[in-house]
């Protein structure tokens, strides 16, 4: 399913009116009609209440002018309150504000504070607003008389329908730019912006129903939006039937390093989680005073005992062994629990330079790269880079706070520059591919903040990875797996207090929904 940008969905209009000939008037009315109809799917009778369309002088004014003749039509009390003068409303907005006063329709202009402040017992009465403020173009923040007027809809508690996006909603990241209307229901017109499903973006926009105003499929393609929000029928479609006489021999061998002193809990979630996952073998490399500790976790798993240094942790000792491992494995899950000792960063390095599997680097594994990306641009496979942002921020030199600014664009980044995949987990984990697209994940909820939970994510990714899926498939299969099986898990247990591997046993219930 895409979803656009500001930019992604201006093109399309232009070229649907430019190119298609479908008239802007004509998107307009679709538009405001649809809106309409969602306002009252959703609020019900609306004849005895009185409706406020607060509006712009754009064409999410326009909007908002040809939702207030429906209404009217329907003989819903509506009253238009104009954020201008209605000499600056020009074009197909100006076109559906003058259809307003031959059915009586009240506009009142209130271009500054002076008039807005004039009529505020009447604003107060309103039972429900329409916000048709500020479109999908803004990019800086709201201030003076605008950012009053939407800090007063967020303060008069009744419930508003945003038309196309909440005012003040950077349509592109999801953040509010400065203020922002905090919307029931949004009716958005042809497709979900990337704004209204990142957080905290998809919290102001609430209920999001999404309308057809006619943008032909052809020009939609041609734009080529590079965002895709990830679907159950995406993912049903994505999965593999694996053959009725399939053996352990066949459904792949997963090599995976990981593990140090007071750690050995992320090495045997990634390895168990794997297995859940489907993966027909697993080995886990691990340093060899963990060995028997391990054995008693992962009795489905092999471990491979590896030197280590006096403190417990990996060194390039271990390479000479680890390189023979990869031998007739399928995939190299590296990092989780492995410490960032400098002898173990040193073996990092080296075994990414020379692993001829596809790789997925989670963890320590992130952190040791921290500093060294630039390794990233010499390899010649596929690696799959799991980070919460904190680590991104780390492996970019930056803070989490300017990753979470903008998850979408910094994991784009960093995918394309370094030609590589990036799962940058968090709430709407985001997966950005070499060629610049990205999924969004809807699935998952907050009770997934606790530990163990991104070790389980590894060991799915690299599981599916193994048993033959591609590298930017396993990865999109992984991430809405795992965030569907806490979904279930929060509805069945609690919203809080379920436990990775509690997620990771749930794995297979999950697969059973694609793949029966």
């Amino acid at each position: 399913m895409y979803l656009v940008t500001a930019a992604e969905m201006q093109a399309m209009d232009r070229k649907t009116i430019e190119s298609f000939g479908i008239p802007g008037m004509v998107l307009m009315e679709n538009a405001g009609r649809g809106a309409t109809q969602i306002l009252l799917d959703t609020f019900g009778d609306l004849k005895n209440e009185k409706v406020g369309v607060i509006a712009g002088r754009g064409n999410n004014g326009g909007d908002g002018f040809v939702i207030a003749r429906y209404l009217a039509q329907k003989g819903i009390p509506v009253t238009v309150y104009l954020l201008a003068d209605k000499k600056l409303v020009k074009g197909d907005a100006a076109a559906n504000l003058k259809f307003l006063a031959p059915l009586g329709v009240r506009v009142i202009e209130m271009p500054d504070k002076q008039s807005f402040l004039e009529h505020q017992t009447a604003l107060r009465h309103q039972s429900l607003w329409v916000d048709a403020i500020l479109g999908t173009g803004l990019k800086s923040d709201v201030k003076g008389y605008f950012r009053e007027v939407i800090e007063f809809i967020n303060h008069s508690n009744k419930p508003v329908l945003a038309v196309d996006i909440p005012s003040g909603l950077n349509a592109d990241t999801g953040h509010p730019c400065g203020v922002c209307v905090r919307a029931h229901t949004t009716a958005t017109f042809a497709f979900a912006k990337t704004g209204h499903i990142m957080y905290p973006g998809a919290e102001y926009t609430g209920h999001l129903e999404i309308i057809d105003i006619g943008i032909p499929p052809h020009i939609a393609d041609e734009v080529g939006p590079r965002q895709h929000l990830l679907t159950e029928d995406s993912i049903c479609k994505a999965f593999q039937p694996r053959p009725p006489d399939a053996h352990k021999g066949h459904t792949g061998h997963l090599l995976i390093v990981a593990g140090s002193p007071g750690k050995t809990g992320a090495a045997a979630l990634t390895a168990l989680s794997a297995m859940r996952s489907g993966t027909g073998l697993v080995t886990l490399g691990i340093p060899e005073s963990l060995n028997i500790a391990l054995e008693t976790q992962v009795i489905e798993a092999m471990t491979c005992p590896l030197p280590e240094t006096a403190a417990g942790a990996l060194s390039e000792s271990s390479f000479d062994i680890i390189q023979d491992l990869f031998f007739d494995k399928k995939c190299l899950a590296l990092g989780p629990g492995l410490g960032t000792a400098p002898a173990t960063k040193e073996l990092i390095h080296r075994i990414l330079l020379e692993c001829p599997l596809p790789v997925v680097v989670d963890a320590d594994g992130l952190n040791c790269l921290a500093g060294h990306t630039g390794m990233l641009k010499n390899l010649n496979i596929p690696v799959i880079l799991t980070p919460h942002p904190g680590e991104m921020a780390r492996l970019i030199n930056s803070t989490t706070a300017e990753v979470q600014r903008d998850r979408i664009t910094c994991a784009r980044g960093f995918a394309e520059e370094f030609n590589v995949h990036v799962v940058l987990k968090g709430a709407r984990t985001v997966i950005a591919h070499p060629d610049g697209s990205v999924f969004i994940n809807p699935t998952g909820n907050s009770g997934m903040a606790s530990g163990g939970m991104g070790d389980v994510l590894t060991g799915i990714i690299a599981g599916l990875i193994a048993q033959g899926y591609p590298p930017e498939t396993a990865a999109r299969i992984g991430a809405y797996l795992h965030g569907a099986a806490a979904d279930d898990l929060a509805q069945k247990i609690s919203p809080v207090g379920f436990l990775a591997t509690e997620v990771m046993d749930a794995i297979p219930e999950q697969i059973k929904k694609f793949v029966t």
